[in-house]
């Protein structure tokens, strides 16, 4: 798990939803009777909501409480990282080819392609040496 607490996780998230949603800290707590105080405590992470209201701020969003509560930060990553080989196939056909060729390939065949692939790298460099 992250090192943030569960506190500092529920601010950050709270914060995220509030931007996406450009709500204010005022806005949430007109619409749901919220003391100003008490919202601005979990928003700076130094107090942690009762569950009844992790619930009505996830309804008041969209979302799900797990959402609010959990450490999202890793899923983030793994999407970035998901995207940048998304603008890999866009960008390069012949990256998109090698996906299609590979796709209905045992994990063996691709370890075995992964392989030649390496050799073909390494005996390139090996000529820009010479």
């Amino acid at each position: 798990m992250s090192d943030l607490g569960n506190k500092e996780i529920f601010a950050k998230n709270l914060n995220y939803y509030m931007d996406l949603n450009g709500k204010a800290r005022n806005d949430i707590c007109n619409d749901l009777g919220f003391p100003y105080s008490t919202f601005t405590d979990w928003t700076n992470g130094n107090v942690y909501p009762r569950i009844d209201k992790i619930e009505m701020l996830a309804n008041y969003f969209g979302v799900e409480k797990s959402d609010l509560i959990e450490d999202k930060s890793k899923l983030l990553d793994k999407e970035d990282e998901l995207t940048q080989y998304l603008d890999e196939l866009h960008k390069r056909p012949e990256m998109k080819m090698l996906f299609k060729v590979a796709k209905g390939a045992t994990k063996e065949d691709v370890e075995k392609a992964v392989k030649i692939i390496e050799m073909f790298r390494n005996h390139s460099s090996d000529e820009d040496d010479i």
